[in-house]
């Protein structure tokens, strides 16, 4: 199968910017399933992690006054690492041209600190018992971050432009399923009152297995790329982001993130302050249970209907979606409406899930330079993690003056970065269609 790039849109390339050239031969493609694998894994991984343990692992070592900072204090430790890693181990990758090493180690240190977290939670307690939870989400960061990057720079590899959008949407679709199952385990795991140990040991074994999947499923031949390295042309981190489509695609996945990132971690305090619900642990988890049942439904429509209408229609429904959704939320009546509004806010996000990477894929100009600019446009994701700690003190804030008044505050501010994610997206370039290569 011959890898085409599409060529920059007119008026994007800056002067004096090297036209990507890619080599002919390519490795056999996995199917969108086994190459999404892995994030199947991850998304699981994340949700009960950041949604689901880490809210109530925090109350457990600081209590109810002060779980909004220190949420957020640990959130923002973890985006330093996620911010950092990612261009740097996947500018190594480029270089030597290997991924799969990278996945391997970094699954293991990202086990390594969960088994530190689980620890922690079940025989500590205090602020010493919280430093050393830091300490293992540090390990877990470090290793997921290890991994992905590598990860993150097969799709636009190994896929050609005018199917990314159906892969973009398979990836979404496992993602959404894997946060799906996160939340019904979840569930169980809180009506039977297991251990929290029980919950890590869940995660390890949810990240792991899908892992191996993508592991043995990547043919070896796309695990040696020293050939389609040197043939293709070095671009300098100034030249990246001189071009156009990827500084556009950037800027507005920072926003979409930042969006995210304002209620994301909070989602189990408003439950509790806000829908009053005895149980904020399993209320998160029908919450979260609707925002991915949303997302399922429109992440494979979503996927495939960029292919043939272009990212960015996909992209205004689905930002004006979720920045009503959030606004709507404060205003809920009841957990039922709540549950409504939440799956809404998931339409919203599954059909913005479902083009994104395609988006970022098809903005890529190197093919030298994959694994490093798909580290770098991680940070898109990452960075805005480090807004949790300044809104979780605004929330508490907020919520000290009366109300709820925190919740406003910070659900406002997400619908304010839906909008303007929305606005922005209208100056990427549209994706120019690849040729069909001979005999693809």
């Amino acid at each position: 199968m011959t890898h085409l790039s599409a060529p920059p849109s007119a008026g994007s390339q800056p002067p004096g910017l090297p036209v990507p050239q890619f080599p002919d031969p390519q490795p056999p493609v996995p199917s969108p399933y086994v190459l999404s694998a892995f994030w199947f894994g991850t998304a699981f991984h994340w949700l009960v992690l950041l949604l689901i343990l880490m809210p109530a692992n925090v109350v457990h070592f600081v209590g109810d006054a002060h779980k909004g900072t220190y949420l957020g204090l640990l959130t923002g430790i973890g985006a330093i690492i996620a911010l950092a890693l990612p261009p740097l181990i996947g500018a190594q990758s480029d270089r030597t041209g290997r991924r799969l090493p990278y996945i391997r180690l970094g699954v293991g240190v990202n086990l390594a600190g969960l088994a530190v977290m689980a620890l922690a939670v079940t025989f500590l307690s205090g602020l010493s018992g919280f430093w050393v939870y830091v300490l293992g989400f540090m390990l877990v960061q470090f290793g997921n971050n290890y991994a992905t990057a590598p990860y993150a720079a097969l799709i636009p590899q190994l896929i050609r432009p005018e199917t990314r959008g159906r892969y973009s949407g398979v990836m979404a679709m496992l993602q959404a399923s894997g946060q799906l199952l996160g939340a019904v385990c979840a569930l169980v795991i809180g009506a039977l009152h297991l251990p929290t140990l029980v919950s890590f040991v869940m995660v390890a074994v949810f990240l792991l297995v899908p892992a191996l999947v993508t592991l043995r499923g990547v043919p070896a031949s796309a695990d040696h790329l020293e050939v389609a390295a040197a043939k293709a042309p070095a671009m300098s981190i100034r030249q990246l982001f001189a071009h156009q489509p990827f500084l556009w695609v950037f800027l507005t996945r920072v926003l979409f993130s930042l969006g995210q990132y304002s209620v994301q971690p909070f989602l189990q305090y408003y439950n509790k302050d806000v829908l009053r619900q005895v149980n904020p642990g399993d209320a998160t988890s029908k919450m979260l249970a609707c925002i991915i049942i949303g997302s399922i439904f429109s992440a494979l429509i979503g996927g495939r209907l960029s292919d043939r209408t272009g990212r960015k229609p996909v992209i205004y429904v689905a930002g004006g979606t979720m920045a009503l959704a959030a606004v709507l939320l404060l205003f809920a009546p009841s957990f039922a409406v709540a549950l409504l509004l939440a799956g809404l806010f998931g339409l919203g996000f599954g059909a913005f899930t479902s083009v994104d990477w395609a988006l970022g894929s098809d903005a890529m100009p190197s093919q030298s330079s994959y694994a490093r600019d798909m580290g770098i446009w991680h940070v898109a994701f990452t960075a805005p993690q480090l807004s949790s700690a300044p809104q979780g003190a605004l929330l508490d804030w907020g919520n000290a003056r009366g109300a709820n008044f925190g919740y406003t505050l910070v659900f406002g501010i997400a619908a304010v970065f839906f909008i303007l994610g929305v606005l922005l997206v209208r100056n990427v370039p549209e994706k120019v269609q690849a040729p069909k290569a001979a005999g693809a």
